[in-house]
């Protein structure tokens, strides 16, 4: 999608520190880092939210994982903990329309998060 923000990251349009890629899937650090490890995971193909998985798309979300538990081992978080979360819809807190995961570690995460 032309307007999308992800997408224009994914291309290359706009900067990011990039933490890992592979054909699926895109990742990068957090502009506004909310954990000393804040990375956000996107699939390359745009699927706007949670709302749009479907039995054709459904693989990636897979691979996304997958690159999480990948990145968590490398960058040495994995065996302290970490959280995954999406968000979906404007209640749900989601600012980017483009489906996406935040990984954050490094820190003790408190629950219930707000």
């Amino acid at each position: 999608m032309s307007d999308c923000l992800f997408c224009k990251i994914i291309a290359g349009e706009v900067p990011s520190t990039k933490v890992y890629e592979d054909d699926s899937v895109y990742a990068f650090l957090d502009i506004a880092p909310q954990a000393p490890e804040h990375i956000v995971f996107v699939p390359k193909t745009h699927i706007g939210s949670a709302n749009e998985i479907t039995a054709e798309n459904s693989a990636v979300v897979g691979k996304i994982f997958e690159a999480a538990a990948k990145v968590a081992k490398e960058r040495g978080f994995a065996e302290k903990g970490y959280r995954i979360v999406n968000n979906c819809g404007e209640d749900g807190g989601q600012t980017v329309g483009h489906l996406h995961f935040h990984l954050l570690a490094g820190r003790n995460l408190q629950w219930p998060p707000g």
